[in-house]
């Protein structure tokens, strides 16, 4: 028997023999395809164009179809090349996947997790969770990469990010998602901000200025909609910053408003200072949610983190 001796390090020595060629062409086929230009392609990966012309010839001569054509000073993908790239994607996950759970063999639980979350969740649930996983996993390594929705998920969908906690989006093929918590988004301002002279409403907050997120963000853009459905002017931002975090102690030292999770402003978590300013319409209510890619290796590390986070306490405000 071939493997008899070390079968997982024969079993890796087998496959690389047979599809190593096959495998390196796909994997320069999709930088080709992200790029959508054979130089800065090759810049990337370090291999000369002529190279990657001829592994691109060899991709087509199996395929039996073209896989780029022209366009302006670059390439795109024909229908066929769209065809192979969705392949050529499952294929390096499924061979990721399987290099993974073959070296968890025996391990327990360890490994490596790369979990991308929310700043809000990042602050609230993941501490706790963290805490009980390294308690039960100390051989367990924790990658998180923490930003805003819309920059995790396509890292997820590149293989880049094991996990995701994030705000609740349209559902995608080939993904599970799991409920997590509800979170709710309130207006907020220093508790000695005059806006808590008297009853507050979306109108009368028209006249004040705000720290906020940029446009794109899920919560700026909900916020900004809520002002357009009454007719009024959106809010007149001040300070526009990435950095979510720093905006609740913005606010506590600045006369400005500004749109935070309501976690910030009761319990345990209580920022001192910091007070919700109550208005009508001016709540967005969002469902927390893990998403990880279906029919993937979980190792049992991850599938830990998982249950952890499934398990969690609700964080609702």
């Amino acid at each position: 028997m071939p493997f008899a001796l070390s079968p997982i390090n024969n079993f890796w020595k087998f496959i690389n023999k047979t599809f190593v060629m096959d495998l390196r062409d796909l994997r320069y086929f999709e930088t080709i395809a992200e790029l959508e230009h054979l130089s800065q392609a090759s810049a990337r990966l370090h291999r000369t164009q002529p190279a990657l012309s001829s592994s691109i010839r060899r991709l087509e001569a199996n395929c039996g179809a073209a896989l780029f054509e022209k366009a302006g000073r670059g390439i795109r993908l024909t229908e066929a090349g769209k065809v192979l790239l969705k392949w050529a994607k499952r294929m390096r996950f499924d061979v990721e996947d399987a290099k993974r759970e073959l070296s968890s063999i025996g391990s327990g639980l360890s490994g490596h997790i790369r979990l991308g979350i929310v700043p809000t969740a990042a602050q609230f649930l993941l501490p706790a969770v963290a805490r009980q996983l390294l308690q039960e996993a100390p051989g367990v390594t924790l990658n998180t990469n923490v930003g805003l929705i819309g920059t995790l998920m396509p890292q997820l969908r590149a293989g880049e990010l094991d996990m995701v906690v994030g705000t609740e989006s349209t559902s995608e093929p080939g993904y599970v998602s799991r409920l997590l918590a509800q979170d709710n988004i309130v207006v907020a301002a220093s508790e000695e901000h005059k806006v808590f002279h008297e009853p507050a409403s979306l109108k009368k907050l028209t006249a004040y200025r705000w720290a906020l997120q940029p446009p794109g963000a899920p919560t700026r853009d909900w916020l900004d909609r809520a002002f357009d459905r009454q007719g009024l002017p959106r809010p007149h931002v001040q300070v526009q910053t990435t950095m979510l975090l720093m905006l609740p102690a913005l606010i506590v030292e600045t006369r400005l408003l500004s749109f935070i999770s309501r976690h910030h402003l009761v319990g345990k978590t209580r920022i001192p200072g910091l007070q919700e300013v109550p208005v009508k319409g001016g709540v967005m209510r969002r469902r927390m949610v893990l998403t990880y890619r279906e029919n993937s290796y979980v190792s049992p590390a991850a599938q830990r983190l998982i249950d952890l986070l499934v398990r969690s306490v609700s964080f609702d405000g």
